[in-house]
């Protein structure tokens, strides 16, 4: 018995990101103009619109927010946004999932909490 709440309790601090790590994370996002506007954000896990200037909540992914923006004075603005990895895969990896359920999972990566979109005159 005691050798199964061990596994137990190993498998679930194992899972550290995954259980701790909301799988939407919030991005502040802006126009380097100033201007208002809309922009359809996608990864692979996800496709939405969202008005710029806002917080929005994305879905993490190991791959690039990609961003294709509209100002309100027509300007456009396509590119990406880089995710990087959390610091709390660190601890999942050293225990014996060795960071595979956050790595399927993708709650271990991280956008920036603001990023400003540049846009062309």
């Amino acid at each position: 018995m005691k050798k199964i709440f061990l596994v137990l309790s190993l498998t679930m601090i194992g899972a550290c990101a995954t259980i701790t790590n909301d799988p939407m994370v919030p991005v502040a996002l802006s126009f380097g103009n100033g201007e208002n506007g809309t922009c359809v954000l996608s990864n692979k896990r996800q496709v939405q619109t969202v008005n710029v200037p806002s917080i929005s909540m994305v879905r993490r992914s190991d791959d690039v927010l990609r961003y294709d923006c509209t100002t309100k004075s027509n300007k456009k603005a396509l590119g990406s946004i880089p995710s990087k990895i959390g610091a709390k895969i660190v601890a999942s990896a050293v225990f014996i999932d060795f960071g595979i359920t956050d790595a399927i999972t993708d709650k271990h990566r991280e956008y920036p909490a603001s990023f400003v979109i540049p846009v062309s005159n």
